[in-house]
């Protein structure tokens, strides 16, 4: 199903040819996001993803942005805390357009000054709408308390002040380090043949040179937190939430259960206890971050603030349960045939093909595909989801993180003795 060919410089171009579909899903991704940033370069991933927009020796940023929406297709990139992906889609029929619109991009962005100085404000503009967006913003917050002073706390946009401090210099000094061959995959999926792919790409890609394999700042050691941060808000936005698992720990597949039990959908435990039953809240998930070397479980709930400390208590209570109780077998096979139905369907399309060829390879350094996903799930059995939960949700461990109206606070510590938590 899938081939892959790495280039001579340690480029890695990958390839899913999907005859069924007319349409070609094309992602450029770079092993650098927000963990790659040292003080004073602080948002510098997101901000060269912005300026791959800005115009290049042969096309404006107009031409850009007409180039492939002329033809019905996407264009479009985003930035996460460990890598950049640059991606388009388009019907098979203009996929060299596709391929020649983000090469360009790739290779021959100005990064002109005047365009920087005009980039710098619409990126301190959109800090400030996520400033002003408490159920997200809560979520940075708490990584940093979380993470404190680890890179992999930092918010991927970066502060209003270090946007001010990006230069073009300083551009070009990251790309050189961290645009390089070995942390660059190209994925492309859908109506194509490899060897096709490869003549189109191999010529550019194959050829230049820059930086070299990244290297990591050392894994960050999650602290305690326990912190109310007053705003003017109608609600109050908790996350209740410990230190998780990398990419690679053998138990990351009984967590991806627990996750999916305790707060992934709308059957979740917390979803029909908080919001179906006692009504306290519109909106309550949990979410595991996984990165190379560590993770991050956090629970949030938006409510009223006067149903603050009662939110809280559900969601321990619900936690303590499975500690004590494990889950039912009943959960567990429901749960496995969700997340497996998830998975598939997720994967109707030739971008969300690509995202998973290209994800899985920088991650993993190997295409992971889904048939292995769901072998591993299957062999998941209820004692291993009893025993994460017992690993993850320690007493020491566990932090809360409060937005809102101040003279709301939660006593954690009290909530944990008033439900009978103590550690075996």
């Amino acid at each position: 199903m899938y081939q892959k060919t790495v280039l001579p410089n340690g480029v890695r171009i990958i390839t899913e040819e999907i005859d069924h579909v007319r349409s070609v899903a094309v992602g450029v991704w770079v092993g650098a996001g927000s963990r790659d940033e040292k003080e004073g370069y602080e948002g510098i991933s997101h901000f060269i993803e912005h300026m791959f927009f800005k115009g290049t020796k042969n096309r404006t940023a107009r031409d850009i942005a007409e180039s492939l929406e002329a033809v019905g297709g996407q264009l479009n990139a985003f930035t996460t805390k460990e890598y950049t992906c640059y991606y388009a889609k388009v019907l098979d029929e203009d996929m060299d357009l596709a391929m020649d619109v983000l090469n360009d991009m790739f290779f021959e962005s100005l990064f002109d000054e005047n365009e920087i100085e005009k980039e710098k404000k619409v990126v301190i503009e959109e800090i400030k709408m996520y400033e002003d967006s408490p159920d997200e913003l809560i979520h940075d917050l708490f990584s940093d308390y979380v993470w404190n002073d680890h890179p992999l706390g930092r918010p991927i946009l970066g502060t209003e002040e270090s946007v001010k401090g990006l230069s073009r210099e300083k551009i070009l000094t990251f790309m050189d380090h961290h645009y390089a061959p070995d942390n660059l995959v190209i994925a492309v999926a859908g109506k194509i043949k490899h060897d096709e792919v490869l003549k189109k790409l191999a010529p550019l890609y194959g050829e230049f040179k820059r930086g070299g394999r990244r290297i990591l700042e050392g894994t960050p050691k999650g602290q305690q937190v326990q912190e109310m941060i007053p705003k003017d808000t109608e609600q109050m936005h908790l996350i209740l939430g410990v230190p998780g698992l990398g990419q690679e720990d053998e138990d990351i597949y009984p967590m991806h259960i627990f996750n999916n039990i305790l707060g992934g959908g709308l059957s979740s435990r917390l979803f029909q206890e908080i919001r179906e039953q006692r009504g306290m809240a519109y909106t309550v998930f949990s979410y595991h971050s996984t990165y190379v070397d560590t993770g991050l479980f956090a629970i949030y709930a938006g409510t009223t603030p006067s149903n603050s400390q009662e939110v809280v208590e559900c969601a321990l209570a619900e936690i303590l349960d499975i500690k004590k109780n494990g889950i039912s077998q009943s959960e567990l096979d429901r749960t496995k045939s969700q997340i497996k139905g998830g998975l598939y369907l997720g994967l109707e399309s030739a971008n969300s093909r690509m995202s998973r060829l290209g994800k899985t390879e920088l991650t993993y350094n190997r295409v992971v595909s889904p048939e292995e996903v769901v072998e591993k799930l299957e062999r998941v059995t209820v004692e291993d989801t009893k025993r994460v939960v017992n690993r993850l949700w320690k007493r020491d461990k566990i932090s809360l993180l409060m937005l809102g109206p101040a003279g709301n606070e939660v006593n954690i510590e009290a909530l944990l003795d008033k439900i009978g938590w103590t550690e075996e």
